[in-house]
């Protein structure tokens, strides 16, 4: 079994259903008291949430690179971001000499199996509306949509300001399904749940069209990669 490097903090709440995920899955690969080999460094959001606002991507680069040369120096065999928004970096971070897996190829690869064609995302504005994302998912012939600018604001501002503090409310995910259900009349097949707290909020059952935990999707690969 290899090690699973993951840089976490991002925030610690779905941190910890990554740490949850990556045990619970390579248990049930391989059964007994199994569980699975992690690194974790774990960083202080507060600082990355500055200057994610400000869009300092170089310096938040520093801080996910300096993690990722920790986690690999540690011993792991490979590196997960424990966010979709921090790999608008990961070419950056992949500076280590250990396999970054990629949050956005793992789901594409997902969705791709699914056989759907065109899905809606749903993350903070800057997964949304940057192209890092996106292209990965064109490139494996899967159209993209996203919701108007003033739901982007929205889910955007639910993320920092609610899901990062670990508030998850009933009126919010009623705001949910209701930008949801506008982007399935839009012809959306699917949804990329693309900020690792929404799972936490958002369930399939809540759903009529499949949706994809994208931290559960990045912790399945990244157990695949530590058992090939």
């Amino acid at each position: 079994m290899k090690t699973i490097g993951l840089i976490g903090g991002l925030t610690w709440y779905s941190t910890l259903d990554y740490y949850r995920l990556l045990n619970e899955l390579m248990n049930k690969k391989l059964g007994g008291v199994h569980a699975a080999k992690i690194i974790l460094y774990s960083v202080d959001f507060a600082e990355i949430k500055i200057l994610t606002e400000q869009q300092d991507w170089k310096s938040i680069a520093v801080i996910i690179c300096k993690a990722a040369k920790s986690i690999e120096v540690a011993g792991a065999d490979c590196i997960l971001i424990g966010a979709n928004t921090m790999h608008k970096i990961a070419d950056e971070v992949q500076a280590v000499n250990i396999p970054v897996i990629h949050i956005a190829t793992a789901v594409a690869e997902t969705i791709k199996s699914a056989g759907l064609k065109k899905v809606a995302l749903l993350g903070t504005k800057y997964t949304m509306q940057l192209h890092f994302y996106k292209n990965i998912l064109a490139e494996n012939g899967i159209e993209t949509i996203t919701p108007p600018e003033n739901d982007i604001e929205f889910i955007n501002n639910s993320i920092y300001e609610e899901f990062g503090k670990g508030i998850f409310l009933s009126e919010t995910k009623t705001e949910y399904l209701k930008i949801m259900e506008e982007l399935i009349k839009q012809g959306a097949e699917g949804f990329i749940l693309g900020c690792t707290e929404i799972p936490i909020l958002i369930k399939q059952e809540d759903c009529t069209v499949p949706v994809f935990n994208t931290g559960l999707i990045h912790a399945m690969a990244a157990v695949d990669y530590a058992l090939a």
